[in-house]
């Protein structure tokens, strides 16, 4: 008998369940073994800007102490970091994202679509945004209503908001006569960015509900709502600076008349070049971030390809080092690094349910 009548023999006595296991093991090695490529052996990372520099900071101690790989950290913006992390399952796509907001409904369903149907969120922590200025400018003090008037598209016209006008403040004085005269220069995140989303969420929306007919709009339109309150001007008042705060920075020092929007992180960490804008009476602190009193401050994530797990090595060992007392915990080192934590009872609920890979409903 020929080989090729041997080898269909010893198909056919294979049992029919030993040949359906070898069927799906196969089906996983075409997915994470494309071709001759072999698996990862290393967490790919993709997301947060804000996020960026914790992450980098438990993937380093994780690669030092540790026989596992040292993560690959992307900053790709939140937007851009979920795009890719939704794309599908496999070598080819990332393991975790990070984000400074909370994964939107309509991620969800591009990842559903794409076959990424288990993701594990984890909060992490806080974070404060801020309306920063060079240490060679003048101190700032703002309210939410003064940042609208000065980055809104269109503002109101009238005392209470029921006629709108396309912006034509070009300095802050013109907003209000207690503010200095430099031109209204803001250097801020894209649209890709999760700062972006919470800063017109929080801090443009903040003051545009302090006229009384725009705040009704969000009952009876809230179409127009939005697009009044989170519109941002693109006359050049603000600056699209990219997914770099660091950058950010450095511009603010070169221009000490400019104003930056980025994370509390950042400012903590550039303290000696930079320092940030009371916003309705409150500066932005650890202390004012953690107990609520600062308003423009939003929570911290980084989600968990659940699919991924037992695949690419080490992704349940990195979830416990990041979850771990000695990272975000009150004393851990992602304080020194600006990070706000979560108070004890709330670490330890989201602790146990990273660990397990507790999976979000879709």
């Amino acid at each position: 008998m020929g080989r090729g009548g041997s080898l269909a023999n010893s198909e056919s006595a294979m049992p029919i369940k030993a040949r359906a296991a070898i069927a799906l093991l196969a089906l996983v090695a075409a997915v994470f073994h494309p071709g001759p490529v072999h698996a990862r052996n290393q967490i790919r990372m993709v997301g947060s800007s804000t996020v960026f520099p914790f992450a980098t900071t438990v993937a380093e101690r994780f690669g030092r102490r540790t026989r596992l790989k040292t993560p690959v950290v992307e900053s790709t913006g939140t937007g851009g970091g979920f795009k890719l992390f939704c794309a599908g399952i496999g070598v080819a796509h990332p393991d975790m994202a990070n984000a400074s907001r909370r994964i939107k409904p309509s991620e969800l369903a591009r990842c559903a679509a794409n076959g990424v149907n288990e993701i594990t969120e984890i909060s992490f922590g806080f974070d404060g945004i801020v309306i920063a200025n060079s240490m060679a400018g003048p101190e700032n003090s703002l309210t939410t209503r003064q940042i609208f008037l000065a980055l809104a598209k269109q503002v109101p016209a009238d005392a209470d908001g029921a006629t709108l006008r396309d912006n034509p403040y070009r300095s802050w004085r013109d907003i209000d006569r207690s503010l200095p005269a430099a031109k209204i220069e803001v250097l801020g995140p894209p649209p890709t960015s999760g700062t972006r989303d919470a800063f017109v969420e929080l801090a443009m929306e903040g003051g545009c509900v302090t006229f009384a007919a725009i705040r009704k709009l969000k009952k009876t339109d809230t179409a127009r709502y939005n697009a009044i309150c989170h519109g941002i001007r693109e006359d050049g008042a603000y600056v699209e600076a990219g997914e770099n705060d660091n950058l950010i920075v450095q511009k603010l020092v070169a221009n000490p008349a400019a104003f930056g929007i980025f994370g509390f992180g950042f400012l903590d960490q550039n303290a000696d070049k930079v320092r940030g804008a009371t916003v309705d009476g409150v500066e932005p602190s650890f202390e004012n971030i953690a107990s609520g009193g600062y308003g423009i401050s939003r929570s911290l994530f980084v989600y968990v390809k659940n699919a991924h797990a037992g695949v690419i090595p080490g992704i349940r060992e990195f979830v416990h080092a990041f979850t771990s007392e000695a990272a975000w915990g009150e004393e851990g080192y992602l304080v020194d690094k600006g990070l706000i934590p979560l108070p004890a009872a709330e670490r330890r609920k989201a602790a146990a349910a990273a660990r397990k890979l507790i999976p979000l409903s879709m």
